[in-house]
C-alpha cells in the first residue's frame, strides 16, 4: 500500500457513513410525509437531521486531525482510531434515533477518538515547530 492508504480509506469510509445519514434523512422525509424545505413536524425527521447535522459538524475536526496525526505519528494508528470515530458516530445515530436519550455513549465514543487525534496532531505540530523548527 502506497502511503497514508488506510487512512484515505477510513477518510472515505466516513463520508460513506456522513452519505447514508443524509439518506436516511430522505427516507424519513419520505415515510413520516414532511416534505423540504421543512425541518420539523415530525420527532423522527427531527432526530435524523440531528443525526446528520452533528456529524458534519464533526467531520471538519475530524478529517483534519486524522490526515495531520496520520501524517505526523502514525498512519496505522491513526487509521484506527479513525475506525473508532466511525463506529461512534454508528452507535450515537442509532441510539438518537431510537431514543435521544441513548446517544451518550457513541457520541463519548466518537469525541474521545477525535480528541486524541486532534491533541496528537497539535501536540507534534508544536514539537516539530518548537524543538525541530518546522
Amino acid at each position: 500500500m502506497h502511503p497514508h492508504s488506510l487512512v484515505a480509506l477510513v477518510t472515505l469510509a466516513a463520508l460513506l457513513v456522513y452519505v447514508g445519514f443524509g439518506v436516511q434523512v430522505g427516507r424519513v422525509r419520505h415515510r413520516t410525509g414532511v416534505a423540504a424545505p421543512a425541518m420539523t413536524g415530525d420527532p423522527q425527521l427531527e432526530r435524523a437531521l440531528r443525526v446528520q447535522y452533528n456529524t458534519l459538524e464533526w467531520l471538519p475536526v475530524f478529517l483534519v486531525s486524522l490526515w495531520l496525526f496520520a501524517i505526523y505519528w502514525n498512519d496505522l494508528v491513526a487509521a484506527a482510531l479513525g475506525v473508532v470515530w466511525i463506529v461512534g458516530r454508528i452507535v450515537y445515530a442509532v441510539g438518537y434515533w431510537r431514543d435521544p436519550a441513548r446517544r451518550g455513549p457513541g457520541f463519548g465514543l466518537q469525541a474521545l477518538a477525535a480528541l486524541i487525534l486532534l491533541a496528537g496532531a497539535l501536540g507534534r505540530a508544536v514539537y516539530m515547530l518548537a524543538v525541530v523548527g518546522g
